[in-house]
């Protein structure tokens, strides 16, 4: 197993990063405020208006380490990586498996018995840790535990893309609408009323894209470093400018780490109301400060080591992207008979 590199987030306005020798170096207002060894990097993001040199552009190019620019909301707006590298035999299975059904279907049913699956633990834990102080939101949270339950055993026998697309659709619905029963701070502020994005009009939908746009991040990378094409998905078809493979991946991991991670940060008050900014137009924008903070924990919280029970190992949760792509790499090179998902217990 490869060891855990670290992603380095520059979210300084105005931040000026260029080569020093092995070195990447932050420069605010002609001042030195960072410097990191890059053999320590697997991945730079840039946040907001962020300056990067050309010889550091063509340096992590060089040493295969992407460099991604996101806007102050936290949008992707581009990535700048090395040469593509990977088996293209590979690559070109993976087109031949989405262009058949079957084969598509086969891989579309694994990642969504995974990620129903940990939507369901997400809730079964809170029902088990906060079911006493539930009242009357414990039945609607239980049967929603119950719908997606029901829905994971569907699919199972299920063999239309459309058709799981569907019920996908479904425990969306039966999931989010009770996510708000899981915050446990009083007050509307973070009151979640379902799932909207670009741009995201509450605090909590704020904090689940910026969770999801860093987790789609890792993703690609841990695809692209197995040699697959992040672009040419199963679940999410094909459509210019989209990673369709690294929405597919991200699946699995969103309620497990994205959703997980929010609902702990809000219910354990590190963040609160005076770290969003309201505009006019009613959308919800994160702080400079929240960001940093919430990157702080997304980081320790990829250092946490989970056991996963198809390899039957522990390991760190930042791992878990690359070890899903391998696996999925491993099934289309017909290694393993199906691509087993990430089940979080």
């Amino acid at each position: 197993m490869r060891r855990q590199l670290n992603t380095l987030y520059v979210t300084t306005d105005g931040a000026w990063l260029h080569k020093d020798g092995a070195n990447v170096v932050m420069e605010v207002e002609q001042q030195e405020r960072a410097r990191v060894p890059v053999h320590m990097l697997e991945s730079l993001v840039c946040i907001g208006r962020v300056l990067v040199s050309p010889p550091l552009l063509g340096y992590c190019a060089e040493q295969g380490i992407c460099i991604s620019f996101l806007n102050a909301n936290g949008r992707f707006m581009a990535r700048v990586e090395g040469p593509v590298s990977g088996n293209v035999l590979l690559r070109r299975e993976q087109y031949r498996r989405t262009d058949d059904a079957a084969a598509c279907a086969e891989i579309v049913r694994h990642v969504l018995i995974g990620k129903l699956y940990n939507q369901r633990v997400v809730l079964g834990r809170a029902l088990r840790d906060h079911g006493a102080s539930m009242a009357s939101a414990f039945s609607d949270v239980t049967h929603a535990h119950r719908r997606l339950e029901r829905l994971g055993i569907r699919l199972r026998t299920e063999s239309d893309t459309q058709v799981m697309r569907g019920l996908e659709g479904e425990a969306a619905q039966a999931y989010f609408g009770v996510l708000d029963h899981l915050i446990r701070i009083p007050g509307k502020f973070f009151h979640f009323g379902g799932r909207n994005r670009r741009p995201p009009h509450d605090a909590i939908n704020a904090l689940l894209s910026f969770a999801y746009t860093l987790l789609t991040h890792d993703c690609r990378s841990a695809l692209e470093s197995v040699g697959l094409d992040p672009a040419v998905g199963f679940l999410h078809r094909d459509r210019p400018g989209r990673p369709s493979l690294a929405l597919d991946l991200m699946e699995e991991f969103r309620a497990f780490l994205a959703d997980r991670l929010v609902l702990s940060m809000v219910n354990r008050r590190q963040l609160s109301e005076r770290d969003f900014q309201v505009m006019d137009n009613g959308v919800v924008l994160l702080r400079e400060d929240a960001r940093k903070n919430f990157l702080i924990a997304y980081q320790e919280r990829k250092r946490e080591e989970v056991q996963h029970l198809f390899v039957g190992e522990k390991m760190p949760i930042g791992m878990l992207p690359l070890m899903q792509a391998q696996l999925l790499a491993r099934h289309l090179r017909g290694d393993l008979d199906a691509y087993p998902p990430f089940l979080w217990k």
